[in-house]
């Protein structure tokens, strides 16, 4: 079995990064995003690398306001899906928003079971009105938006994902 490292983005990764997010924005699954975003926001991503240094995935952490937090960005490449990367990626995430003390993390997604499984709840976007016009009012899908808003309370999870941090190596 292929052994993954999940940790913190460098700055090397971004061209990477950006060429697995640009296939999935090909394929209609996720917005892109532009290299210096990236480069701009490489902080509040995480990665999962092979043993032999391939990027296998990424995901982010984007805090939305003081108690919100944002999953965005979340991709693994296809040759790598259902060997847990998604998952051991969100609950890098949820244990930040811990540290971060943010009580509620969310995405947009068109991954509804991958999502619930992990003990999120579909939501009405509604409840999400930060992030609505923060961000959603400047994209194009707006506002006939598709994807489904899914939302953790991390402060009633408790110890439900794992904790991956220091390290991020399992």
């Amino acid at each position: 079995m292929e052994h993954f490292i999940t940790r913190k983005a460098h700055q090397d990764d971004v061209k990477a990064m950006h060429g697995l997010l640009l296939r999935c924005a090909q394929k209609g699954l996720l917005l892109p995003r532009a290299l210096s975003y990236l480069y701009g926001h490489i902080r509040n991503f995480y990665v999962a690398e092979s043993g032999n240094g391939e990027l296998a995935a990424c995901c982010a952490l984007a805090p939305v306001w003081e108690d919100l937090g944002e999953i965005c960005s979340l991709v693994v490449k296809d040759e790598h899906l259902r060997k847990g990367l998604g998952r051991r990626l969100v609950d890098a995430c949820v244990s930040e928003c811990r540290e971060l003390h943010l009580k509620k993390i969310f995405a947009l997604t068109y991954q509804e079971t991958f999502f619930t499984r992990l003990g999120f709840s579909v939501v009405e976007k509604s409840v999400l009105p930060q992030k609505i016009w923060a961000d959603c009012v400047n994209c194009p899908k707006y506002p006939d938006c598709d994807e489904i808003a899914v939302l953790l309370d991390v402060s009633a999870s408790g110890g439900e994902t794992r904790t991956l941090l220091p390290g991020l190596r399992e």
